[in-house]
Protein backbone atom coordinates (compact mmCIF):
# COMPACT_ATOMS: atom_id res chain seq x y z
CA UNK A 1 0.00 0.00 0.00
CA UNK A 2 1.63 3.33 -1.37
CA UNK A 3 1.63 6.02 1.97
CA UNK A 4 0.16 9.32 0.70
CA UNK A 5 0.74 10.94 3.50
CA UNK A 6 -0.25 15.16 3.63
CA UNK A 7 2.81 17.01 4.76
CA UNK A 8 2.05 18.64 8.20
CA UNK A 9 3.05 22.19 7.55
CA UNK A 10 2.46 24.69 10.42
CA UNK A 11 0.91 28.30 10.37
CA UNK A 12 2.52 31.42 12.68
CA UNK A 13 0.23 30.23 15.65
CA UNK A 14 1.38 27.01 15.64
CA UNK A 15 4.99 27.66 15.50
CA UNK A 16 4.29 29.98 18.17
CA UNK A 17 2.99 27.17 20.24
CA UNK A 18 6.12 25.01 19.83
CA UNK A 19 8.56 27.65 20.56
CA UNK A 20 5.90 29.07 23.63
CA UNK A 21 6.63 32.27 22.69
CA UNK A 22 3.92 34.77 21.89
CA UNK A 23 3.01 35.07 18.64
CA UNK A 24 3.87 38.48 17.82
CA UNK A 25 7.64 37.72 17.98
CA UNK A 26 7.43 34.75 15.75
CA UNK A 27 5.55 37.34 13.63
CA UNK A 28 8.27 39.81 13.74
CA UNK A 29 11.15 37.16 12.71
CA UNK A 30 8.85 36.06 9.76
CA UNK A 31 8.68 39.13 8.70
CA UNK A 32 12.48 40.50 8.89
CA UNK A 33 14.19 37.24 8.57
CA UNK A 34 14.26 36.16 4.19
CA UNK A 35 15.82 33.08 4.30
CA UNK A 36 12.40 31.63 6.70
CA UNK A 37 10.22 31.59 3.79
CA UNK A 38 7.02 29.71 3.72
CA UNK A 39 6.46 26.65 1.87
CA UNK A 40 3.29 26.93 1.08
CA UNK A 41 0.19 29.22 0.88
CA UNK A 42 -3.36 29.02 1.56
CA UNK A 43 -5.23 31.54 0.51
CA UNK A 44 -3.63 34.70 2.75
CA UNK A 45 -2.09 31.83 5.57
CA UNK A 46 1.33 30.77 5.39
CA UNK A 47 2.28 27.31 6.13
CA UNK A 48 6.15 26.91 7.18
CA UNK A 49 7.72 23.37 7.00
CA UNK A 50 8.77 21.73 11.03
CA UNK A 51 12.45 23.16 9.82
CA UNK A 52 11.31 26.96 10.37
CA UNK A 53 10.59 25.69 14.51
CA UNK A 54 14.88 25.55 14.64
CA UNK A 55 15.36 28.36 12.50
CA UNK A 56 12.98 31.19 14.24
CA UNK A 57 14.45 29.60 17.57
CA UNK A 58 18.02 30.13 16.29
CA UNK A 59 16.61 33.72 15.24
CA UNK A 60 14.98 34.37 18.36
CA UNK A 61 17.93 33.20 20.37
CA UNK A 62 20.05 35.43 18.57
CA UNK A 63 17.48 38.55 19.36
CA UNK A 64 17.67 37.75 23.41
CA UNK A 65 21.37 37.44 23.09
CA UNK A 66 22.06 40.59 21.35
CA UNK A 67 19.60 42.24 23.95
CA UNK A 68 21.57 40.56 27.09
CA UNK A 69 24.40 42.50 25.97
CA UNK A 70 23.32 45.86 25.40
CA UNK A 71 24.64 48.59 28.18
CA UNK A 72 22.68 49.33 30.58
CA UNK A 73 20.69 46.16 30.87
CA UNK A 74 20.65 43.95 33.93
CA UNK A 75 22.63 41.39 33.41
CA UNK A 76 24.41 41.96 29.90
CA UNK A 77 27.69 42.95 31.76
Amino acid sequence: MRNTGVPSLLTPGRLADELEVPLPRVLYVLATRRHISPAARAGTLRLYQRKAVAMIRHELNAIDARRSKRPGKKGGQ
